[in-house]
Formats: structure tokens, C-alpha cells, sequence
């Protein structure tokens, strides 16, 4: 469906990609159903980059763990950090991330730091919606 023309204070839009389009895409992933049951009551995406560095199951670690426990995980933090933006459209949140394989060699090794944002925006149709991502993917 052609989009609207749209005009801003530098002229009209020439191209627009929307949200609909970067799920199509891959680009975001929707995690809309996991983050409803972690206590969203909006839709909520995370970028590829967030999947593949937070979510996805690294070779080897069938067994330690598994994407939908990752995913829940990253969830709550991210429900609990949005709690506290207080009137605010994104808040950085730090997530631990254990690297099973190398921390069953050392135990004493710290898990890896993860800064994501959780930002809230609007959607294609300016519904709220939340996006995370990490800074680097706006």
C-alpha cells in the first residue's frame, strides 16, 4: 500500500521504512506474545542486533540454556527498567550475559555487560510500541 506524502519543515518525504516492513525485513523481531506474558500491555520488538547478541543460542549451549528462557529473561529486566523511565522515551538497561562455555573452565570469570535501550515510539499507525535496541541501531 503506497504511503501517504508527508511534509516536514525540509520538504516532502521522500521514502519512508516502516515498522511493518524492518518485522517483514527481519530487521526487527517481534517479541509481542513473550512480552505480554513478562507484563507489556504494548507490542515490543527487539532489533536483530539484540537477538543475535541476547536472545539467540550460541553453539554450545544446548542443554545450559535456551532462546525462549533468554528472551523471558531479557523481557523482565526490560519491563522493569520501562517501569522506571518515568515520563520518559527510553531508559538504558545493563544486562549480564554468561558465556557458558568458557565459564565452565573458569568459574571466577565475570558475565559480559550488555547495555540495550528500551525505547517506547509509535508505531506506522502512531500506536505506542517499544523497541529494543542497542544505541548503535537507531
Amino acid at each position: 500500500m503506497p504511503q501517504p506524502a508527508i511534509s516536514t519543515a525540509f520538504g516532502p518525504v521522500i521514502d519512508a521504512y516502516t515498522r511493518a516492513q524492518a518485522i517483514e525485513d527481519g530487521i526487527l523481531v517481534d517479541v509481542s506474545e513473550t512480552a505480554r506474558e513478562a507484563g507489556f500491555t504494548i507490542p515490543v520488538a527487539v532489533t536483530r542486533t539484540v537477538w543475535n547478541r541476547l536472545v539467540a543460542l550460541p553453539e554450545g549451549y544446548r542443554g545450559f540454556q535456551d532462546e525462549s528462557g533468554r528472551l523471558w529473561d531479557l523481557l523482565w529486566m526490560a519491563r522493569h527498567y520501562a517501569l522506571r523511565a518515568s515520563g520518559r522515551d527510553c531508559v538504558r538497561m545493563c544486562v549480564l550475559v554468561r558465556d557458558v562455555r568458557k565459564d565452565l573452565r573458569d568459574s571466577n570469570r565475570p558475565p559480559r555487560k550488555h547495555f540495550p535501550i528500551v525505547a517506547i515510539g509509535a508505531d506506522d499507525e502512531g500506536e505506542p510500541v517499544i523497541t529494543v535496541m542497542f544505541p548503535e541501531d537507531d
